[in-house]
């Protein structure tokens, strides 16, 4: 493993590198060791300023640019991502913790962002129609809107701000991204990446910093829109400041999923879904099942089952071999997660697979906790409720489909679900009746790939337009419409 070392994290801005007016930095730590790996500033609304400033010299003449040459750009990135591929994994797992495998599908599924965002010349087309009445003609069209922000979160350090950053660029935007100041690193290592490119100096830049960034963006009156994914409580936030300060805004929040399980599933195929779902990346991703219900009979099933394949899981430093799971991001949301394990407990939560003392040979400093699983969890307990963040799964019983299902619609978060099912009845009843916006059906994950919308519904999604695909062209550019006479 090569150690990647950024003594002082700078900002990019206008085209050059430049330090953080913060006069505080905060240490980075890689968190299967706890060994310091570099230091990111705390940020300042000022750099916010400097930054947006540059992105609005950017605008007008990257917005005259063709979509056609902007989206050649996009190609130019897809190519740099994939000659640097292994050393962004190395990156991503170094310092968010998850496995070499997992980093895989974080910086892939960047790239197919990327890719998607090249074809920006069909996706910006707009429609036409003559003679809508005498003599008249109506046209409409997307136009770029300015310069917009972006507020990553720590648990998808390369994919997440590629969510964003290349529909808005390819659109005609300009942006300043904020990376997690948890995980920098992969930002930085992909701002060195598009530094290469030579785009117009202001396109794309970077601040780095904590909480007095996010509202520097949020109140600056040339941004023009936000693009945020984090926590609810944060992304309400978000929409709040937004809506105070007339900003578009796309606020992705929090979850708490839900899988049924019915009798009727394969059940070899369905348990390693289920189990690679709510422990991958240790349980810190946003379509992790959270609450897996075993319908009617196949509640004792699920219980034995899941439990005999978590012990399976070896948790380790993410770039060993045979490692399946890594450790949570930091000590202190080691502790948080801790603290929910002793609250199920505490509330009469039956715990079947205890986490709690996981060592690592190695490596005595990282932040582990092994795979934890509950049964008998019922929706009035703090871990049937709230969302835990890590590697710990519960396990609870309902007597028919239309129960489950009521269960997980009465949760004020609605992000992801699933169902297991051979029964093409039951399938097509939760995929209909469900409130969760991405729903899988024998698919524990369910990501959308880059050219279909991603995004959940009720506390889970602020906002109207979503990430990827369509949505996010109708985000990041404002429709308009001229109706035409030629005397």
């Amino acid at each position: 493993m090569q150690k990647y070392y950024v003594e002082k994290v700078r900002n990019y801005i206008g085209g050059e590198w430049s330090l953080s007016s913060s006069k505080e930095w905060v240490k980075i730590t890689n968190p299967a060791t706890g060994d310091e790996i570099g230091q990111v500033p705390a940020g300042t609304a000022a750099d916010v300023d400097a930054a947006v400033a540059a992105a609005k010299k950017a605008f007008s003449s990257w917005r005259d640019t063709p979509p056609a040459v902007r989206a050649r750009y996009m190609f130019d990135l897809r190519n740099l991502m994939e000659k640097n591929y292994d050393e962004l994994l190395s990156i991503c797992t170094q310092e968010h913790g998850k496995t070499y495998e997992e980093s895989k599908g974080d910086v892939r599924r960047g790239i197919d962002n990327v890719e998607t965002a090249a074809g920006i010349p069909m996706m910006m087309l707009g429609d036409a129609l003559e003679q809508v009445a005498t003599g008249i003609d109506c046209v409409s069209f997307r136009q770029p809107m300015g310069v917009f922000g972006i507020i990553a979160p720590y648990n998808f350090p390369s994919m997440v701000p590629l969510w964003f950053l290349p529909y808005a660029i390819a659109s005609g935007n300009t942006v300043v991204v904020k990376p997690s100041e948890q995980v920098p690193f992969s930002q930085y290592r992909l701002f060195e990446l598009l530094h290469e490119l030579k785009l117009p100096p202001g396109v794309v830049n970077m601040v780095n910093g904590g909480k007095d960034v996010v509202n520097g963006m949020l109140d600056n009156k040339d941004i023009a829109g936000v693009s945020f994914v984090g926590s609810s409580p944060v992304a309400q936030h978000v929409a709040t400041r937004c809506g105070a300060t007339g900003k578009r805004f796309q606020a992705l929040g929090g979850a708490k999923n839900y899988t049924i399980v019915m009798d009727d599933c394969d059940w070899d195929k369905s348990i390693n879904n289920i189990v690679d779902s709510a422990f991958g990346c240790a349980g810190q991703r946003c379509l992790a099942t959270a609450i897996a219900v075993g319908v009617g009979p196949a509640y004792a099933k699920l219980k034995e089952q899941i439990v005999a394949r978590a012990k399976q899981i070896k948790v380790g430093e993410g770039h060993q071999p045979g490692v399946t799971m890594g450790p949570v991001i930091s000590a202190k949301h080691k502790e948080r997660v801790l603290g929910y394990i002793e609250k199920g407990i505490k509330e009469g939560a039956k715990l079947l697979l205890d986490g709690r003392d996981c060592k690592v040979p190695g490596f005595p400093n990282g932040h582990f906790i092994g795979p934890t699983v509950f049964a008998d969890v019922t929706p009035e307990m703090t871990i049937g409720r709230e969302e835990v963040f890590g590697p710990v799964l519960s396990l609870s019983e309902s007597p028919d489909l239309a129960t489950a299902l009521q269960t997980a619609k009465n949760h004020p978060l609605a992000n992801a679900a699933s169902i297991y099912t051979s029964n093409g009845a039951s399938a097509r009843k939760f995929t209909r009746e469900i409130d969760a916006a991405m729903v899988g059906v024998n698919i524990g994950v369910a990501a959308p790939m880059a050219y279909f919308t991603f995004g959940g519904s009720k506390g889970s999604f602020f906002g109207d337009l979503k990430a990827h695909g369509k949505e996010s062209i109708a985000f990041y550019t404002q429709n308009k419409t001229a109706i035409q006479r030629w005397w």
